[in-house]
């Protein structure tokens, strides 16, 4: 079971290894296995944003430091440390396919949706914003609202309450709260889903039994469940959007409280958002941060489950 710090609050390293509660992974188990590239397809187009902080504090959240294009790092990439950063595998994974092509929006960068810039949303088919830590403008929510209400793919991924990695007043939680509450498009609840304003320190979410759903039964093999590891859960609302779905569930949860993991649609386009960002760590990234292997943390699922929901997002 591994756990990864995060804030200044929470117990020293040192601490959480000789209380037998975490244990960082050096080397990664061999994850899902690919599906069958698709000769002379079209790739599936994937943004993953580091436009909102996402490195900040000990976070690493990025498929590579090569940006926007992972593959000038290294264009043949075969594990998580042929690209740097702690997304690197999920990044990896999805290129090895031949079946996607992956782009990261840059720090400094703004969102926009219909601009005709080249890593405007318009020329992509998801949006990956990995623990956001500074608030969208307004004009930045449309365009997410947007660009999902036309058709696209949005992977949200959260984290505690009170994770706010650089001080500016705003954590994920609050962030995509805010997304779906001041957007210009839909301030309803859209989604049909809200952040619960929780830490919760340590628990082994399960999936539910669902045969034919294909976020936990897709090309990258079967969900079985996630790993919580400091992060928060969401409440669903069916009245506000009947295609809201828990798929994955704190234990002693079902129904419309304790969702860890949650799809919807929005307009034409699909929705994922997920309650933790330890599941997506792949143990590796740039020096000098703290990170644990979530990803393969035999306790979950977690790469099969980030996989799944890319190609389902991606309509692949």
């Amino acid at each position: 079971m591994t756990i990864r710090i995060r804030t200044a609050a929470a117990l020293p390293g040192a601490a959480l290894l000789a209380a037998g509660l975490t244990t960082p992974v050096a080397t990664a188990a061999p994850g899902p296995t690919a599906p069958t590239t698709r000769a002379g397809a079209t790739p599936h187009r994937v943004l993953f944003d580091n436009s909102k902080a996402e490195t900040a504090g000990n976070a690493d959240w990025i498929i590579s430091t090569s940006q926007p294009d992972p593959l000038a790092q290294n264009a043949n990439p075969t594990t998580e440390k042929s690209w740097t950063g702690a997304l690197s595998a999920w990044g990896v994974a999805l290129q090895k396919t031949g079946q996607y092509s992956l782009k990261t929006l840059p720090a400094g960068s703004t969102i926009s949706y219909g601009t005709g810039a080249a890593l405007d949303l318009a020329n992509f088919d998801t949006f990956v914003i990995p623990e956001p830590n500074i608030r969208f403008s307004a004009s930045e929510k449309t365009a997410i609202m947007k660009f999902v209400q036309n058709g696209g793919g949005l992977f949200l991924v959260s984290d505690h309450v009170n994770s706010d990695r650089n001080n500016d007043g705003w954590d994920s939680p609050k962030i995509i709260n805010d997304l779906l509450t001041s957007n210009g498009v839909n301030n309803n609840d859209p989604f049909g889903f809200s952040v619960d304003l929780l830490n919760i320190t340590t628990d082994n979410p399960r999936a539910v039994n669902d045969a034919t759903d294909p976020v936990l039964h897709g090309p990258f093999g079967t969900v079985t469940g996630s790993i919580l590891r400091n992060g928060t859960t969401f409440t669903l609302k069916p009245a506000d959007n009947p295609n809201v779905k828990g798929l994955v569930y704190r234990t002693g949860y079902s129904g419309n409280t304790g969702a860890f993991f949650v799809t919807s649609t929005f307009g034409s386009g699909r929705v994922a958002v997920w309650g933790d960002s330890s599941p997506i760590d792949d143990g590796t990234g740039q020096s000098g941060n703290t990170l644990y292997n979530g990803w393969d943390d035999p306790a979950g699922t977690d790469a099969a489950l980030a996989l799944n929901a890319t190609a389902w997002l991606s309509k692949a």
